[in-house]
């Protein structure tokens, strides 16, 4: 294959028979014009066959890609829309087998008897119609097949006065055209699977959820601690989002840019941790294969989070102390001394100062780590907070489940305030998860209500099931000195038992209205008249 480079431009004699032919010099700079736009235009692959067909005058142009022996159609002009359908598998071709040997054009004569792949599939044309002339420049790059570009006419004899040389040319150009298209086709989409990823995450979201006393208190502890580069100690029972907090840190402070690498102590065998943590040369220790960087250069420049800090092993707690106290790591199996820069965070749900005092816990280390302690409150501490959480979650499977509406009812959220919370907030999404599928099972369409029979696994302390149950059967106790709007107090017992037999119905006004001995149309009224918003009827 000719390259550009190897193009003589001063010498005059081989470009004047391509002046004379079809394919002139001013065509050819068309060309390379067209070619230099299509990179950069989305349709880039249709933009590059659009500019081959402006510059050789044909009836049809097809872009393939090679890929493992098979053609794959990239775009296409002039035929019917069921080939980009089509995989070529070029043994099987034996047109498409002949330009893909060769590194130069193929052109077939009109009276070829090799069969066209493109026989009656040319637009405007008898479907029955073969065609006549038949060309294929094979895009060679490095001396690989990148692709084909194939160009045919009902016309015989139409190809035939192209000069080769320009033909190669066309090649040539035709070939980096392509190749920098697929370049920049996989960057597209791997820019595209990054922001997606980055999109999941930020639905996910490092957003802490809540408004209670004890949560404007923690972000408050954030915002004043994260831009520092303070060694932070997260302590926290088991789901209370210490992660959470530490990304929040993270992404507050100055090192945001770069990396925060994790690692959990209690998921390392004690005698890799060191080699985890400030890397290992290869010969090292047995399985020592090859050199291996440790998570505090992976995080040099960034954050190093500690989780379960609390299990490290006594015997590596010192040499952990000497890295965040002098900024240096020594890699197992090796003398050199490395510099880094890593801000420390740890988490534990232990209490490290009982730790300490019970000699489970280097003291000297706990006060390191322990710059600024930050304590996450439990879930059964955040007033408030495990509606709007629950909201969250709910909001969350909905997208994932697919439904148009999923909502808590009112003895749902009662259920989930009057539980203790072992499990913190991880296990309140659990348990939201679960609702919504059994929820999801009740009612697969239109509105999807969570209620309290779908929250399984809670065990409610029988005094506070006792007591939900006398508010819900107990009359409401009034004030002897103030006085009674019979009114409003019975649109409100109204409302309240609309709401209810509505919640018990799954949202269908039909059977709500059965079930209160009403008309449905005098219910929607009623409902309308008390605030109450009446949804579509649900046909099941």
């Amino acid at each position: 294959m000719i390259s550009l480079c190897q193009i003589d431009t001063s010498s005059h004699s081989s470009y004047e028979s391509i002046i004379m032919n079809q394919v002139s010099n001013n065509a050819l700079l068309s060309f390379a014009l067209d070619l230099a736009s299509a990179v950069t235009q989305p349709n880039r692959f249709e933009q590059l066959v659009y500019a081959v067909r402006a510059t050789i005058n044909c009836d049809a142009v097809v872009l393939l890609s090679h890929s493992n022996g098979v053609l794959t159609p990239l775009a296409q002009r002039g035929l019917s829309e069921d080939l980009m359908g089509r995989r070529f598998i070029i043994d099987e071709h034996p047109r498409l087998k002949a330009i893909s040997c060769g590194h130069y054009p193929v052109r077939f004569p009109a009276d070829s008897d090799l069969p066209d792949p493109y026989d009656g599939m040319v637009l405007g044309h008898d479907e029955n119609l073969p065609v006549h002339s038949c060309m294929g420049v094979p895009l060679y790059l490095e001396g690989k097949l990148i692709g084909v570009v194939t160009l045919d006419s009902i016309m015989p004899g139409v190809f035939d006065d192209i000069d080769a040389r320009a033909l190669e040319i066309i090649g040539t150009m035709a070939a980096m055209t392509l190749n920098t298209a697929i370049l920049m086709e996989k960057l597209e989409n791997q820019s595209q699977h990054a922001q997606n990823v980055l999109k999941v995450m930020g639905e996910q979201s490092h957003e802490m959820i809540g408004q209670s006393k004890a949560m404007q208190d923690l972000k408050q502890s954030i915002n004043l601690v994260a831009p520092s580069d303070f060694a932070i100690l997260i302590e926290g029972e088991t789901g209370v989002g210490k992660e959470l907090v530490a990304r929040a840190l993270h992404e507050q402070s100055a090192r945001s840019e770069a990396p925060m690498v994790y690692v959990n102590c209690a998921a390392i065998p004690h005698h890799l941790i060191e080699s985890e943590l400030f890397g290992h040369v290869k010969g090292a220790f047995t399985g020592a294969d090859r050199d291996r960087d440790g998570k505090f250069l992976l995080a040099d420049g960034g954050t190093l989070l500690l989780d379960e800090i609390g299990e490290l092993p006594l015997e590596v707690q010192g040499t952990l102390l000497r890295a965040i106290q002098n900024q240096e790591i020594q890699a197992v199996g090796k003398d050199q001394i490395r510099k880094v820069n890593v801000r420390i965070i740890a988490a534990t749900n232990r209490h490290l100062e009982t730790e300490v005092a019970e000699h489970r816990f280097r003291a000297d280390l706990f006060h390191r780590l322990s710059v600024f302690p930050i304590q996450v409150p439990a879930l059964r501490a955040r007033q408030g907070d495990i509606a709007l959480l629950a909201g969250f979650f709910a909001e969350r499977f909905r997208r994932k489940l697919g439904l148009q509406q999923l909502t808590l009812s009112a003895s749902a959220i009662d259920l989930l305030d009057a539980y203790h919370w072992p499990g913190n907030v991880r296990e309140l999404e659990h348990v939201i998860s679960r609702a919504a599928l059994f929820a999801k099972a009740d009612n697969a369409t239109g509105i999807t209500v969570i209620s309290s029979a779908h929250l399984t696994g809670l065990q409610i302390d029988n005094s506070v099931q006792k007591k939900r149950q006398n508010d819900e059967t107990s009359p409401p106790s009034f004030d002897k000195q103030k006085p009674i709007d019979l009114r409003l107090e019975t649109e409100a017992y109204q409302r309240e038992l609309i709401r209810k037999v509505l919640e018990n119905n799954q949202g269908n006004w039909t059977k709500a209205a059965q079930q209160l001995s009403m008309d449905r149309a005098n219910l929607a009224r009623l409902a309308k008249r008390l605030g109450i918003f009446v949804a579509k009827e649900v046909r099941t």
